[in-house]
């Protein structure tokens, strides 16, 4: 891994020679505050019980995230680990088709841990002032889920008694693991002796997770549709504020 490491910051630096640019190594630390918001319609025909039969079950969702994080800078390219909280509310209505429907909401918690690669391409306003358009991905690893019941009491959602799959299997902190692309773009501020403050505000797209396709094979399942629907987004912006320092630069 090191070894890896090491090959990446050479290329880098020699490309940078090539193209006669500015090359520096730089590291620090910030916070992060941002959200998403999930929009999506899964819908099914099929029979159950002989039954000919039309679900459309729906997921909308506000969220809330807040963490920190730690970054490394090699001129064009940043890698960040973050850990970070969010607080949300949803609402999952469903609808058969002559039977009626109803909707299950209230509010959910998660924690995840966070790897995220970002390409950038800096431009100097002057000698203080530097911008730069970034675009890349960050890969979520869910730690915690929890929800309320209609009650009012919270539940974790791994616990196999509240929410199940098509096989009646608990779900695993690991089907709420995601994969996003991110865009957005940033600007340091130079201080003295290397250090900098950076601000950056990012918007980043979600693909689809473990639970959604696992959603999917249950409307499979229930309704023997073979090829169930699933459209929507899962989208939302992120700020992320740091103090870092550069410790080389040629």
């Amino acid at each position: 891994m090191k070894k890896r490491i090491i090959l990446v910051v050479l290329t880098l630096a020699g490309a940078a020679a090539v193209f006669g640019a500015d090359f520096s190594l730089s590291a620090g630390a910030g916070g992060l505050l941002g959200g998403f918001f999930t929009r999506y319609m899964l819908k099914a025909e099929g029979t159950v019980d002989g039954n000919p039969v039309k679900i459309d079950a729906g997921q909308e969702m506000d969220q809330f995230n807040y963490g920190f994080f730690a970054f490394f800078d090699a001129t064009y390219g940043v890698f960040s680990v973050f850990f970070q909280n969010g607080v949300n509310n949803f609402r999952e209505p469903v609808d058969i088709a002559d039977v009626g429907g109803g909707a299950r909401s209230g509010k959910g918690w998660e924690t995840v841990l966070g790897l995220s690669l970002l390409g950038k391409y800096p431009f100097n306003l002057n000698e203080r002032f530097t911008v730069f358009p970034m675009l890349g991905v960050n890969y979520q690893i869910c730690l915690d889920q929890a929800r309320t019941m209609p009650a009012g009491n919270v539940y974790d959602r791994t616990n196999g008694l509240h929410e199940k799959d098509k096989d009646g299997n608990a779900y695993k902190l690991s089907d709420w693991n995601s994969f996003w692309i991110d865009l957005g773009g940033g600007v340091d501020f130079a201080l003295a002796s290397g250090f900098f403050l950076r601000g950056e505000l990012l918007y980043g797209f979600r693909l689809m997770t473990p639970y959604e396709i696992k959603n999917l094979e249950m409307m499979k399942s229930m309704t023997g549709d073979p090829n169930p629907k699933l459209g929507g987004l899962t989208s939302g912006p992120s700020i992320r504020l740091s103090a870092g320092y550069r410790f080389f630069k040629n």
